[in-house]
């Protein structure tokens, strides 16, 4: 893989007096230079050639062999793509030597299936209908700078507690790819566990914060709507099936909506709609498909039987026969209060109090939340916005790019959140 700098941090002291006193407020230094220059050479040429959920197999590779480089001994997940690394020792039963949980940070691999949009831009993707447009490869990018740091501060004796870098691939395929990650004990040992996403609407040097559920429930559902067909003048003697299918995406979501507690936020919104080829035709098969959203996880638990027959409902009463193919997403990613105080303080002690802000829960989807379900932990959104832009960005845009200071941040985020575990939990 291509760099600016291949320069090694070995001997540099990355975090100086980080162990003198780690309290917040107590962690002064910064990244070298030549190290935040090969982390975004490294994000922009992975930003280059991106790849999506299950195919990351140069991503893996220009990963693995970063890490190797410093010493390290990742693992190649069983699925093919994707890495698991810990470090400093840990034991036969996945704790750290001592029997003190591993604290474990992930990152995504993948890409979208979307076109780069940027046209003025040296790193735009190279790879036709693929862009790293959620900001994967700055997470990723942040999990590697931080796995670094740690890696020498271990080979100078000055990791107090062992640490596991998780890079998961196939995030943006539903159920997602944590599922695999976690079965290939990627869990085992873990006390703790943090990520961090982008996000534009948060300026770079600063990160979104909340206690509790940060992000939505997703799922995706697909129907086909079938019918005998027939002539558009006479719509009585068949199943009017482009009716039927406009039935189902207005009526669907306002049934819904008055089947469970409001204050769930459980929402059906489409995206897809195919019928029909001639205008005096009415067609005999119809499919739409779209995302089934939900703030609450209990409300989420009921939706599948409360959509399914929402559909059913509304098909019987035009003749439509349906097929309905509930695909479970992943629920809400629900941040622990003791974790999301230690990246609270983490972000502190590096850039102080203003650097922390408070965010709204999204009705977006990560699998993070699975990680979530096993082991406490806590997400952060990494702002990404230049500071004093006000361009309203998104998420999913092919002209998605983020601040590259950002990755400084999320490096000293996470190397500062790892001391801090570590003092937290020998207090």
């Amino acid at each position: 893989m291509s760099r600016e700098s291949e320069a090694d941090p070995s001997g540099e002291d990355l975090l100086p007096g980080a162990l003198a006193g780690v309290l917040p407020g107590a962690l002064p230094g910064t990244l070298p230079e030549a190290l935040r220059a090969e982390l975004v050479a490294f994000r922009r040429d992975m930003h280059m050639h991106p790849e999506l959920g299950n195919q990351e197999f140069r991503t893996t590779a220009a990963i693995k062999a970063r890490l190797e480089k410093a010493g390290l001994q990742p693992r190649v997940l069983a699925v093919g793509t994707g890495l698991v690394c810990d470090i400093g020792t840990v034991g036969a039963a996945g704790a750290g030597s001592d029997g003190v949980p591993v604290l474990a940070m992930r990152a995504d691999i993948d890409a979208l299936p979307i076109p780069d949009t940027k046209t003025e831009c040296a790193y735009r993707s190279k790879v036709p209908d693929r862009a790293h447009a959620c900001g994967h490869d700055v997470h990723t990018t942040v999990v590697l700078g931080a796995g670094l740091v740690l890696a020498e501060l271990h080979r100078q004796g000055r990791l107090p507690r062992p640490v596991r870098l998780i890079f998961q691939p196939a995030e943006e395929v539903l159920p997602g790819g944590a599922a695999d990650v976690i079965a290939d004990g990627a869990l085992d040992g873990v006390g703790r566990i943090i990520a961090v996403h982008c996000d534009p609407r948060v300026d770079a040097g600063r990160v979104g914060l909340r206690e509790g559920a940060i992000t939505s429930a997703c799922d995706r559902l697909e129907i086909s709507l079938d019918g005998p067909g027939g002539h558009t003048a006479r719509p009585h003697l068949t199943t009017d099936l482009v009716t039927a299918v406009a039935r189902v995406v207005t009526d669907v979501p306002a049934l819904v909506g008055r089947r469970v507690d409001t204050r769930a936020g459980l929402a059906v919104t489409w995206g897809r709609i195919e019928s029909g080829h001639a205008p005096n035709v009415i067609p005999q098969h119809a499919e739409l498909s779209g995302t089934v959203r939900c703030l609450d996880i209990e409300a989420w638990r009921q939706a599948p039987d409360i959509v399914v027959a929402a559909i059913d409902e509304v098909a019987n009463l035009h003749r439509a026969k349906s097929e309905i193919n509930y695909v479970r997403g992943v629920p809400p990613v629900v941040n622990d209060g003791e974790v999301a105080a230690l990246l609270r303080d983490a972000m502190v002690a590096r850039r102080g109090e203003t650097a922390v802000e408070g965010t709204e829960q999204s009705l977006g989807g990560e699998d993070f939340s699975w990680y979530l379900e096993r082991v406490p932990g806590a997400m952060a959104r990494l702002g990404v916005r230049p500071p004093g832009e006000r361009t309203v960005r998104d998420l999913h845009q092919g002209d998605f790019d983020a601040d590259e200071s950002a990755i400084t941040v999320g490096v000293e985020l996470f190397t500062a959140a790892a001391l801090l575990d570590a003092a937290t939990r020998d207090r």
